[in-house]
């Protein structure tokens, strides 16, 4: 496995593009965590259990992401600020297959 890269556009409207590891079974609300893209305390709040959407992103460019899960998909027809695109990042594991990948942080309620 290697390493991919990817685009965040964070909530202020910088774009950053970041390394994320593929061999860290991390996703993509710990990548933002870890590059410290979202304010502390907004992003991931219930630890990335698909119950919160505060690591809701708009997805951009998907080079091929895992189909939306019936959990994901169930908390994003609660949550706010939902687009055609929205995806949980806590939901998106980084693999190989997410090169080129760009979201972009939806607004924290």
């Amino acid at each position: 496995m290697s390493d991919i890269n990817i685009k965040i556009t964070d909530r202020g409207g910088v774009a950053h593009d970041v390394v994320a590891p593929t061999d860290m079974s991390m996703n993509l609300m710990e990548i933002i965590r870890s590059y410290e893209l979202a304010e502390e305390g907004t992003i991931g709040v219930c630890g990335g259990m698909a119950m919160c959407a505060s690591c809701q992103v708009y997805v951009i460019n998907d080079p091929g992401l895992v189909e939306m899960g019936a959990e994901e998909d169930a908390m994003l027809a609660e949550a706010f600020h939902v687009k055609e695109n929205s995806r949980l990042g806590c939901q998106l594991h980084m693999v190989e297959e997410m090169e080129g990948l760009e979201v972009e942080i939806a607004p924290y309620p």
